[in-house]
């Protein structure tokens, strides 16, 4: 029976395993997808793939959590299986804990070091000053090394405030109703400085969700739905050619009209017709543009693959009100919770709102309870439910762009993406996780997250240390919960690894857990407003977006060709060309 716990536990492992592996590879994508190519830093392009792949490798852990300490207990029976020793379920508890401690500690750095040194070390690069000044590498790199001095300080502050500060919970005075809760608190202070630290980012974290989750959640469906655009290549192809041809005839006309001119051209259609040349520019690259989405110039299967995209959009529309469906299951879910902790929390904000057991029907922990009868279907479910809160924070973040209150910094868009925003996008994700844990945990499924498919008998172990038995009336068999009064569950109930960290910042510090509580209802609100907006609201191509792309690649196309034309220039001068020159211009003359 041991071997039987050991290979179901090491298959979660594995599998968690696989998708760590599949979040490099999807990292890797990202990062290269979204960063601009023009300005494309090697160090920043790894620290965004290592951080990107540990935040999804830290999101994805709660499924693991759940199903490790849901593989321990047998639902048909109500108690523990014969392998799930509490030797085993300790050694299962501290390998989990461990591999928190590892990822926090590591996401931590990363946010606070390692980005900031990256986003330093790329700001400090001058090509000037680096091939005509002199300036050295050292340099830049104690410049770098300088400025994350700062971070290091933060960091240290942080700890010294949790170790020093004494915390809230150790004087709350409150009945509860299990001892669960008074074990909670922190009374290590190494802990307790961890506890505060984490309470501090989860807190942050729960600010840039709000706007962005929360955001990103209601675009995330709408943009599937409405993914059509309004109008088609082939529309936009012709219509930009009759405008050219207007354009040009135009041209024409003031060319004409002052053909048999002496004197120079009138002012006023000088200024028309550098007014039309700039016009004309602007109309030649939308044209281009509109050709390349036809796939004109590209191979067969390209323009096969555009053909297909079309084909499936109505499918990806289908998707996107599925997606949209269950935001809205989401957002009915969070609510109600919400209400429930308000009004039936067993300490209120002592406690940050602890829910003792849910007094009300919930339909998202429900679905979780009743997929899991089919092994692993409830796991399945709840990656990706954490995947689409991750993508909705992306979405949020891409939509809403970087800003500092109403003044946009950076702008988040495919393949145009600057290293330093790529950073910091990347730093703001990672707050996100923390408060999309404490939500998933704590509102979208808390029965759920904190005690998975567990159960537990109602009927009195024979003797003291024993698992109860249910074999015969099945009926006393429950769903594990927090508040119960009997004194055997706390022998065949396990709460996940995740949900006893949160309750015990949120009861350690019951400050941040009023605020991250009480900050759900501005996520719902936010939700809501967006989605009415998006709702109603009709898509409209921005041109002005195309035609600064189109600048864009023009510029770079043009930079490439100058490249190429001083690299010409200077072996014109040196008489003198490289080898790979040598070998094209030997195939070409065999070829002639």
């Amino acid at each position: 029976m041991a071997d039987a716990g050991l290979l179901q536990t090491s298959l979660i492992w594995v599998a968690y395993a696989v998708a760590v592996a599949l979040c490099l590879f999807a990292a890797t994508i990202t990062t290269f997808t979204w960063q601009t190519p023009r300005e494309r830093s090697a160090i920043v392009s790894v620290v965004a793939i290592i951080s990107l792949t540990s935040l999804l490798a830290t999101v994805l852990l709660l499924p693991v959590d759940i199903a490790l300490v849901s593989a321990t207990s047998s639902v048909s029976h109500g108690a523990k299986k014969h392998w799930a020793t509490p030797e085993r379920v300790d050694h299962i508890l501290l390998t989990l804990k461990i591999v928190y401690y590892c990822l926090y500690t590591f996401d931590a750095l990363l946010c606070l070091l390692v980005i900031p040194f990256a986003y330093f070390w790329y700001e400090e690069y001058d090509e000037i000053e680096f091939e005509e000044e002199g300036r050295t590498w050292t340099s830049r790199l104690w410049s770098a090394a300088k400025y994350t001095l700062f971070f290091l300080a933060l960091v240290i502050i942080l700890f010294l405030l949790g170790f020093f500060v004494p915390a809230a919970g150790d004087n709350v005075d409150g009945h509860w109703d299990l001892d669960y809760y008074k074990k909670l608190i922190s009374q290590n202070h190494g802990e307790k400085a961890l506890t505060f630290a984490l309470g501090l980012l989860v807190t942050l974290g729960t600010f840039l969700y709000v706007v962005y989750t929360g955001a990103g959640l209601a675009l995330l469906p709408i943009s599937f739905i409405k993914s059509a655009p309004s109008i088609s290549a082939p529309q936009l192809s012709a219509t930009t050619a009759s405008q050219l041809e207007q354009n040009r005839e135009r041209q024409r006309q003031i060319e004409m009209r002052n053909a048999g001119r002496q004197d120079e051209m009138p002012r006023k259609d000088r200024r028309e017709l550098d007014a039309l040349a700039r016009e004309e520019q602007t109309l030649v690259r939308r044209e281009r543009l509109a050709a390349e989405a036809q796939g004109e110039g590209r191979s067969k299967l390209y323009q096969f693959w555009l053909k297909l995209c079309t084909l499936f959009r109505p499918i990806k529309m289908l998707g996107g009100i599925l997606l949209l469906v269950l935001s809205v299951l989401i957002w009915v879910s969070m609510l109600i919770t919400g209400i429930d902790k308000a009004k039936n929390s067993v300490c209120k904000q002592k406690c940050g709102y602890i829910l003792g057991k849910i007094h009300v029907f919930q339909p998202i922990n429900w679905i979780f309870i009743q997929s899991a009868k089919v092994f692993p279907i409830d796991y399945v479910l709840m990656a990706l439910l954490i995947l689409l809160l991750f993508g909705s924070s992306i979405t949020g973040v891409a939509t809403v762009g970087i800003r500092f209150l109403w003044v946009k910094i950076f702008q988040i868009r495919r393949g145009r993406t600057a290293p330093q925003a790529l950073l910091m996008a990347t730093v703001m994700l990672a707050l996100m996780i923390l408060a999309i844990n404490y939500a998933v945990a704590m509102l979208v499924a808390p029965q759920y997250s904190i005690y998975g498919t567990q159960t537990f008998c109602t009927n009195e172990p024979r003797h003291p240390g024993e698992q109860p038995d249910c074999s015969r009336n099945s009926s006393h068999i429950r769903p594990c919960s927090e508040s119960l009064k009997y004194a055997h569950a706390k022998d065949v109930c396990t709460p996940s690894v995740m949900s006893t960290f949160l309750n015990r910042i949120t009861i350690t510090w019951p400050f941040f857990g009023a605020i991250d509580f009480w900050a759900q209802f501005a996520f719902l609100a936010v939700f809501l407003i967006v989605l009415v907006t998006a709702i109603f609201s009709t898509p409209k191509v921005n041109m002005a977006e195309l035609d600064e792309d189109a600048e864009q690649d023009e510029q770079e196309s043009l930079l490439a060709s100058t490249g190429r034309r001083f690299g010409a220039t200077w072996q014109d001068l040196t008489g003198k060309s490289r080898s790979r020159d040598n070998v094209r211009i030997g195939e070409g003359s065999n070829t002639v």
